[in-house]
């Protein structure tokens, strides 16, 4: 029995491969969240009206006054929250754009890690975050816009860049 050995593939190759789609998979569901929050903040106004202080302080309410989520709230994000509201919101369509297009990948991971720690420090860390933190750290690690994103061409035509790694 003869083999080709161009379409032999080893087992590794195949675990790469299908790493390389779980990670490209999560990379855009993560942009589509990324925008799905974007989206809903820009439609709901969040940039100009006091929405995200009225958020703030009824989570505040909710937590021990003691807390460190109660200090960040009480003596940064609801004093600070219009720059907050345009830097979350503004970041998430950074976040999303890059994701899905593969544009600096690594370095919008590190904007989503930013904004998810933030968003955990002011006490709305749920089940759902550990996922997306991990998910962030991940991107930082991989070159997933390299695999499958512009991050491929722009690395190519600005090969010093540090943003299309």
């Amino acid at each position: 029995m003869k083999t080709d050995h161009l379409t032999a593939q080893e087992p590794s190759d195949r675990w790469r491969r299908r790493g390389r789609r779980t990670v490209l998979a999560l990379r855009y569901g993560f942009g589509a969240f990324f925008l799905y929050g974007a989206y809903h903040k820009t439609t709901r106004h969040w940039m100009t009206s006091p929405v995200m202080r009225e958020h703030f302080a009824k989570r505040l309410s909710e937590i021990d006054p003691e807390c460190f989520s109660a200090t960040y709230l009480r003596h940064f994000a609801i004093p600070w929250y219009r720059p907050v509201s345009w830097i979350l919101t503004i970041g998430q369509i950074i976040v999303s754009v890059g994701m899905l297009l593969g544009i600096a990948v690594r370095p919008t991971a590190a904007l989503s890690l930013f904004l998810l720690l933030n968003i955990s420090a002011g006490a709305f860390f749920n089940p759902s975050m550990p996922p997306f933190l991990f998910a962030a750290v991940l991107f930082m690690a991989t070159p997933s816009g390299q695999w499958f994103g512009l991050d491929r061409l722009l690395h190519a035509r600005y090969p010093n860049a540090i943003w299309f790694t």
